[in-house]
């Protein structure tokens, strides 16, 4: 029963992939985090939020903590701060905070931190406010946060609670106190349920992308300001692979930065999660009741009307549960259900606990298998090498390659590296099937056949014959590979290659139209032992390209079921023929998903170009 995103107070401008690849990986100079909040301090936000922490000087470029402080002064910016078990002796005073006033006599059992950590001090002076980003979790999923909790003797509010005093102008925090478990976090017409320690039930929806906007989008100025016009706009990373990634109750690992955001749609849709005080006395009844009924109907009934009641009872709980929650009350009828299976028999008991011991390892397994395949994949992308480091001060070509597996783990690679001072070996490999299967087969087969290429061969044909007799020695699953390989030779541009089943090629002349280089030099590796591969050869004028898709590309569907197809990327590599590979490839990523549009990636997608400059072109 996830939450249902009603409003949309709440965006994340987040610091993902793109913005990375376009602005240099993290941490980045601090005038172009100063850039951000500028641009989007301009499109005036309601406030902004930073899930960053700036606990070192900024060491790329000096004056850049200046510049940030400069871009943070007289706006609507609230710092993130981390709670501390443990006091921090670079700040031996706790943080400042606005006043927080309590309705109620008695003092509110709130989370403790004895330390913090914070930006650095000039930073965290120029913001508007500091909340805090820290977060609550006894088995690793995110379930609630505390509102407010208690640095020191300083009571510092949440960083999105922060943000709703900040873009209301709000100086003072207030919290009515009922009594028991009735508490209030007032923030002027808004009345935020919470528990008597401060913490606060998220109601988690699904994770929705259309939170989130690209750093690079605001660094470019391409974001429309509607976007971010009085909206709560949150500053996190997502770029950085698992690093700031939750848990959820709904099973997704979604970015930090999207907790903060769901809060703020909870607290403006009244979806409220609260655990009364009187839930245990309430449970407890339930037990007591359902443990009488068993008692008197029980023991004279048939086997069937047993089974029948049972059912029935455990219904009635379940629709307890359900209907608390739905009103917004935490009930746990999961005990009082317990009670009643135990009066069934010890022997059923023992059944229940053997299948749920069953299935706390069931997701035991699942987690050591997630972990497994996810460093499976990077392990897999960590041997795809790196054209921009591999050609690094190279002009006499450009060489750019993409690969995104359709799983975690696929079966597409690539390659490029230079066989002498002139000529490079590029290839592109597509292993039957997907999966473990086809990453583990697909590295053997990479690792072969650069190992054959750098051995001397004369020529792609030549390679991929040897590489069908080496890999075929070893395949107990009979997959098989369609590779393209070629060599480029940088003085003349003489592009020797050969198709082992591959997808054909895309050539294009400087003047002429992209076409399909439909030469074959035999049939995938691993399909006919022993087969004669054949070479041919082209030669790439001035600015001339070469680029090779796999099948990912091609065959790639839209809801629809409709193929991507030969024609369209024809059609789309003739809008992109004056590009470079460097721009010319995420173009013709973004046409396929566009094509796609949202269907799910039925296929690994790889592409590789290579241009020739010209032999004037030099080193």
């Amino acid at each position: 029963m996830p939450r249902s995103r009603e409003s949309a107070p709440a965006i994340v401008v987040e610091i993902d992939e793109r913005a990375l690849e376009a602005r240099g990986q993290w941490p980045w100079p601090r005038q172009v985090v100063a850039d951000l909040i500028r641009g989007i301090s301009a499109a005036g936000p309601a406030a902004v939020g930073v899930d960053l922490l700036f606990v070192e000087a900024d060491r790329v470029a000096p004056g850049g903590d200046a510049a940030l402080v400069q871009a943070l002064q007289g706006g609507k910016v609230v710092m993130g701060i981390a709670g501390l078990e443990h006091r921090d002796r670079r700040y031996p005073f706790p943080p400042r905070a606005a006043p927080l006033r309590t309705s109620g006599s008695r003092e509110l059992p709130l989370r403790r931190f004895d330390g913090h950590l914070q930006s650095r001090s000039e930073i965290s002076r120029a913001a508007a406010g500091l909340g805090l980003l820290s977060t609550e979790s006894s088995d690793r999923v995110i379930r609630r946060v505390p509102l407010v909790a208690r640095i020191g003797q300083v009571v510092v509010p949440t960083l999105s609670i922060e943000m709703l005093r900040v873009a209301a102008g709000l100086p003072v925090l207030r919290i009515h106190d009922q009594g028991g478990e009735r508490v209030q976090l007032l923030l002027g017409d808004l009345a935020v349920p919470m528990q008597s320690d401060g913490s606060f039930h998220v109601y988690f929806g699904p994770h929705d992308p259309e939170r989130f906007v690209s750093a690079e989008e605001v660094l470019s100025g391409r974001a429309a300001p509607e976007l971010l016009r009085d909206k709560l706009v949150l500053v996190g990373i997502t770029g950085l692979g698992l690093l700031d990634f939750q848990a959820t109750p709904l099973g997704e690992r979604i970015p930090g930065v999207e907790v903060h955001a769901q809060i703020l749609e909870q607290m403006y849709d009244g979806a409220s999660l609260r655990r009364p005080g009187a839930a245990t006395w309430l449970e407890a009844a339930l037990l007591a009741a359902a443990g009488l009924l068993l008692v008197a109907f029980v023991p004279p009934a048939r086997t069937g009307v047993r089974v029948l009641l049972l059912g029935a009872v455990l219904a009635a709980l379940a629709v307890v549960g359900l209907a608390a929650f739905r009103a917004g009350w935490l009930v746990n009828v999961a005990t009082p259900a317990l009670g009643v299976l135990l009066l069934m028999g010890a022997l059923l008991a023992a059944t229940l606990a053997d299948a749920d011991r069953q299935r706390r390892a069931l997701r035991e397994a699942q987690a050591r298998v997630a972990g497994e395949i996810e460093a499976a994949r990077r392990i897999q992308m960590g041997l795809l090498p790196s054209p921009r480091a591999v050609f690094a001060g190279e002009r006499r070509f450009a060489l750019k390659a993409l690969l995104e597996p359709a799983r975690s783990v696929g079966g597409d690679f690539y390659d490029c590296f230079m066989l002498d001072e002139h000529r490079v070996f590029f290839l592109v490999g597509d292993v039957s099937g997907k999966g473990l299967g086809a990453s583990l087969f697909m590295a053997l087969s990479k690792s072969l056949l650069k190992s054959i290429a750098l051995r001397g061969e004369e020529g792609p044909a030549a390679v991929l014959a040897r590489a069908n007799a080496e890999i075929s020695r070893d395949n107990p699953e009979a997959l098989f590979v369609t590779v393209f390989a070629g060599v480029l030779d940088s003085r003349n541009g003489a592009l020797a290659f050969c198709n082992a089943g591959h997808e054909p090629p895309i050539l294009c002349q400087p003047g002429e139209a992209p076409q399909r280089v439909m030469a074959s030099g035999g049939p995938p590796l691993c399909v006919m032992h022993g087969y004669a591969y054949a070479s041919d050869e082209i030669r790439l004028q001035p600015g001339g390209w070469l680029c090779v898709v796999t099948d990912g590309v091609t065959e790639a569907m839209n809801a629809k079921g409709d193929l991507y197809g030969s024609v369209r990327l024809l059609a789309a590599l003739e809008g992109l023929k004056t590009a470079k590979p460097k721009t010319m490839l995420p173009a013709l990523r973004d046409d396929v998903g566009h094509f796609a549009a949202g269907a799910e990636q039925s296929d690994d997608l790889t592409l590789l170009c290579v241009q020739w400059n010209g032999p004037a072109s030099g080193r």
